[in-house]
């Protein structure tokens, strides 16, 4: 079977600290692959090391058959690798409609043409406005983005990322730090995106997992502890004492 994101025997040392432990993660295409574990787990190490932030001490990454654990970082975003990450980087004097114009132009070579008549860009705005209203973000686009709710922050830099045509994206707890009656609107969005986009998703939140994955790894101290569909891992007993809890 092909696999749109797979890693084997990948690993990452600080020091004498095993971060990331001889991980071997096979991502279906298209699926909802959640990624939990206790805090300190290696969760967002391994994210680092699939968009190249950091570079394995040991392993390789595979990207729809292709090696890419050579490949710097905004190349893989060019091959469709892209993330988000636990506290937003935003562009607070910008509108939403302008951050996603902005993502579209890079993604399509034309963001650093600053010569080019405004009505060439228009496309790209089309393209955003159209993608804002997906995200449920097309009643602020024209607001600064600093003055936004929290939680249309976190759908903002989901849908940037979204905006770059990615073939994997990456969410590294997408609701963390969004009010409870908005972290569904959240998922639900990430959720209903096109069925050509892998997700991988890190969460704390075992309601949203359970609701959004249709397949979970469970890392502890750096490597693969157990995997398999909602019902299994909700079911183990071994990660039920580990990092569920018996009221799972």
């Amino acid at each position: 079977m092909s696999y749109a994101l797979e890693t084997k025997g990948l690993k990452r040392q600080f020091g004498a600290f095993l971060a990331t432990n001889d991980v071997n993660l096979q991502v279906k295409q298209g699926a909802r692959h959640a990624l939990i574990g206790p805090n300190g787990a290696g969760k967002t190490t391994l994210i680092n090391l699939l968009t190249g932030v950091l570079a394995p001490s040991a392993g390789r990454i595979i990207l729809n058959g292709e090696d890419i654990t050579e490949t710097p970082p905004h190349q893989r975003v060019q091959k469709g690798v892209t993330r988000t990450f636990q506290i937003n980087r935003l562009f607070n004097d910008f509108t939403p409609l302008e951050s996603i114009t902005l993502a579209i132009g890079e993604r399509d070579g034309i963001g650093g043409n600053l010569w080019r008549p405004l009505s060439s860009y228009k496309p790209a705005i089309d393209e955003a406005a159209a993608l804002l209203e997906r995200f449920g973000l097309a009643s602020v686009m024209g607001e600064r983005t600093a003055i936004l709710p929290y939680g249309k922050q976190r759908l903002l830099e989901i849908a940037i990322a979204f905006a770059s045509g990615p073939k994997v994206l990456l969410l590294d707890e997408p609701a963390a730090g969004v009010p409870e009656d908005e972290r569904h609107e959240v998922l639900s969005i990430v959720s209903a995106l096109p069925a050509d986009v892998t997700v991988v998703l890190i969460e704390h939140d075992m309601d949203l997992v359970f609701s959004f994955a249709d397949h979970i790894s469970v890392l502890v101290a750096g490597a693969i502890f157990a995997e398999g569909s909602v019902q299994e891992i909700a079911g183990d007993p071994r990660v039920k004492a580990v990092y569920l809890g018996e009221s799972a």
